[in-house]
């Protein structure tokens, strides 16, 4: 925790502002529940203000905090509660990026959400939340050619349950 009372609570505040958001998104990706991706995004922000002290500085602060929700989501998994719930999802359930977009179509979410967990945490962080492989392998402590190669296994797999959902219409 920063020593400054003053500039601790700023952090935190912005932290809540900048990433808090995200992190409630991304935690339900994992956890498909939206009460539990709630607590695992507050959890993640006071581990990370805690701990702020050991921080280096040698990832971003997204990273930072990414690692550390994707870590507390693993424990929430490994919980025997989470062994026993019905942890089916709906889409609707989904937590909205943007509350005034439109409607969208749940398909590909749902495709995503159906992966493996750790096909589902790579394609999370690389291509939702917009990390790099080398940031994506840093969160999930493993080394680059392992997160190409759970990328590839994802997307042979979404580009096989997707297939015929999306065409490109050549008689225009």
């Amino acid at each position: 925790m920063p020593k400054d009372d003053y500039a601790s609570a700023a952090l935190l505040e912005r932290w809540i502002t900048q990433y808090g958001d995200m992190l409630v998104r991304l935690a339900y990706g994992m956890l498909r529940d939206r009460a539990l991706c709630q607590d695992a995004a507050q959890d993640t922000l006071l581990k990370a203000w805690r701990g702020y002290h050991t921080f280096r500085g040698e990832c971003t602060e997204k990273t930072y905090l990414t690692g550390i929700l994707m870590n507390t989501c693993r424990d929430y998994l490994r919980t025997a509660w989470m062994r026993r719930i019905d942890r089916r999802f709906t889409p609707d359930t989904l937590p909205e990026p943007y509350a005034d977009a439109a409607p969208r179509d749940r398909t590909v979410i749902e495709a995503v959400l159906s992966l493996p967990l750790s096909q589902r945490q790579a394609v999370l962080l690389r291509y939702w939340q917009g990390l790099t492989i080398a940031e994506t392998a840093q969160v999930l402590r493993l080394s680059p050619e392992a997160i190409k190669k759970r990328l590839r296994r994802a997307n042979a797999r979404l580009r096989a349950e997707l297939e015929g959902w999306y065409y490109d219409d050549e008689s225009d």
